[in-house]
């Protein structure tokens, strides 16, 4: 096995005690930072995400490799830095005005930064005036990312569509909503880009969607 294998199995299992050394004795034996990153760590949250999916790890296993995937980054970050590593693309996330709940989005930010995407996350309660304001201020964000865990504020990710709209700013990102009670059916009714069931797709989806 490779030491990428080692970092993967580790992440994989959420071993974050494990992760640390193990990203640094890569990068003592000479390893690129980037393939550190790309063999060793993307992969792992991709396997878990894939499982996830699948109803074969929960939550709990989710959270805790997004976490040693998380320690494992933070020593690579000087590094790639360094190397003037581009992110994959930029993007925002934040629950919706009304809705209190973080744990979706903090897996979903999670997933989505473990893509190489530089994610900004607004938090809960999120206004859409909040969005539109942090569009105006950042103006290379590729993907807006709308949460809502509750079918009484659901209404709000319509509602920050359209403030979007009426900002101007549409056509410049992509937009992706997700929460318990969102469908397919309500994201197509809202106009959203894309509507994911769960955190590992929506990592995957996102990364298609700055492929385009």
């Amino acid at each position: 096995m490779s030491i990428y294998d080692d970092i993967s199995s580790a992440v994989q299992r959420g071993k974050k005690k494990e992760v640390k050394p193990l990203v640094q004795q890569a990068l003592d034996e000479g390893c690129d930072p980037i393939r550190i990153l790309n063999e060793g760590m993307v992969p792992a949250m991709t396997i878990i995400g894939d499982k996830f999916s699948a109803g074969e790890v929960f939550v709990p296993e989710m959270l805790v490799a997004a976490r040693a995937m998380a320690a494992g980054t933070e020593i690579l970050k000087p590094f790639l830095a360094a190397e003037g590593a581009e992110p994959v693309g930029k993007a925002v996330i934040g629950t919706v005005k009304g809705d209190m709940h973080d744990i979706g989005k903090n897996l979903v930010r999670m997933m989505i930064e473990s893509k190489g995407f530089e994610i900004t996350d607004l938090g809960v309660d999120v206004a859409p005036e909040q969005f539109v304001s942090f569009l105006q201020e950042h103006d290379d964000i590729d993907i807006v990312c709308c949460s809502a865990l509750l079918t009484t504020t659901m209404p709000e990710i319509a509602t920050t569509i359209k403030a979007i709209e009426e900002a101007g700013l549409r056509d410049s990102v992509k937009i992706m909503v997700g929460g318990a009670p969102v469908t397919q059916a309500f994201a197509d009714e809202v106009g959203a880009d894309a509507y994911t069931a769960d955190a590992g797709a929506a990592a995957a989806k996102a990364v298609e969607l700055v492929q385009k």
